[in-house]
């Protein structure tokens, strides 16, 4: 299962809300809702996610073969 646990770790690293995210990135808040419920997103907003965090996919997303 693909779990967005890195995204939130990446966010506090990062020291950037999701407010940020929503209102001053763009970044809609279905996503993050869709994201906050481990909900599939595309690999363009992942994609969009990686440039404005200035990060790698890695800290966005992580496999768990636990779930």
């Amino acid at each position: 299962m693909i779990s967005y646990k890195p995204f939130f770790e990446t966010l506090l690293k990062k020291n950037v809300t999701e407010y940020a995210l929503i209102y001053k990135q763009g970044i809609s808040a279905n996503t993050i809702h869709r994201i906050k419920k481990g909900l599939p997103i595309t690999t363009k907003t992942i994609d969009t996610l990686c440039f404005i965090l200035d990060c790698e996919v890695q800290d966005i997303i992580e496999h768990d073969k636990n779930e």
